[in-house]
């Protein structure tokens, strides 16, 4: 991005130096780099976003939780779910403490649910087996193995990552064997 005196310059639009001389829409786009210096123009190159899955305002000193949180109420007693109580006309407790799932909560789910779907496509030879006896072929066989091994090769990685870096490349290293 281009900056003058701090401020960023939108390209096709026309701007005003700190002398007060305005300069045309197209000029940052056909003017030299020797000129955009003359008169203080900057090149910055602009930040990379953190993922925004991982971290808080795509900011990378900002990661979210791994782990699940219970969540308190300000004076620190546990905040539960609330449903509506016909009787009373209000919200009242439920035993169920509110929760607040982390990231490690929120990957397996994505990871089993993947696995679902992937073998769901296959389901009806496990069902077939079972209500017939017909065999099931080897390759599906096989392809469902993997799909399984997988599924519990990520939760389990998942679960013992450390750091949200960690977490990245766990999920980065996916192989569903499609």
């Amino acid at each position: 991005m281009f900056l003058l005196n701090g401020n960023r310059l939108a390209e096709g639009i026309s701007f005003y130096d700190a002398n007060g001389t305005q300069y045309p829409p197209q000029w940052l786009n056909v003017s030299t780099e020797e000129q955009k210096a003359a008169i203080g123009i900057t090149w910055v190159v602009d930040p990379i976003r953190a993922d925004d899955r991982f971290y808080w305002d795509g900011n990378i000193n900002n990661p979210k939780a791994l782990e699940d949180k219970l969540e308190t109420k300000e004076d620190g007693t546990p905040l539960y779910k609330q449903v509506y109580d016909k009787a009373t006309e209000s919200m009242v407790d439920t035993t169920e403490q509110v929760v607040t799932k982390g990231l490690k909560s929120q990957f397996v789910a994505q990871v089993k649910d993947t696995a679902g779907k992937l073998l769901n496509a296959t389901d009806w030879y496990v069902i077939r087996k079972a209500e017939r006896n017909v065999d099931i072929p080897s390759d599906i066989v096989l392809k469902r193995t993997q799909i399984i091994t997988e599924s519990n090769r990520l939760e389990t990685d998942i679960q013992a990552s450390t750091t949200v870096e960690a977490l990245i490349e766990v999920l980065n290293a996916q192989n569903w064997g499609e």
